[in-house]
């Protein structure tokens, strides 16, 4: 999904593991997608430690940026939504855009455990999101 969000972007982005990110990336950034998983009705541990791990040093530092999400869900995705909703309120970024949600609808051991294979249309739903999030930064729309 992050890929195809970046491929919409035609270079105009950059995609960084969630345990790679240092304050110095958000504040070079113009705007944000944030893509994880949900896991058990929140967002993945990965992306909770950096958001734990940046949300004060970057606190009144990035205030009007632009974002969105792409959630990969087993069930709803709410869960991970509004936890992501809720840090973005507290850093005062603004959401440009309905979030994504692809719902895989694993409620199985085995269909939880499973490789998930993205939707084509899914995958071209990302791919337009970045392509209008990288065309809004540019044209000054966000």
């Amino acid at each position: 999904m992050a890929e195809a969000a970046h491929a919409g972007t035609i270079g105009n982005s950059i995609i960084m593991q969630a345990e790679h990110v240092q304050a110095g990336d958000i504040l070079a950034a113009r705007g944000y997608l944030f893509v994880c998983p949900e896991n058990l009705a929140s967002m993945s541990g990965t992306m909770k430690e950096m958001f734990d791990r940046l949300y004060y040093p970057l606190l009144g530092e990035i205030e009007g940026r632009p974002y969105a999400t792409l959630i990969a869900a087993g069930s709803d995705g709410t869960g991970a939504q509004r936890q992501i909703d809720r840090i973005a309120t507290g850093w005062r970024l603004r959401r440009i855009t309905d979030p994504v949600i692809v719902n895989f609808a694993a409620q199985t051991p085995e269909t939880i455990l499973a490789a998930k294979v993205v939707d084509q249309s899914q995958v071209e739903r990302c791919r337009e999101l970045g392509e209008a999030f990288s065309e809004g930064l540019i044209l000054g729309i966000y």
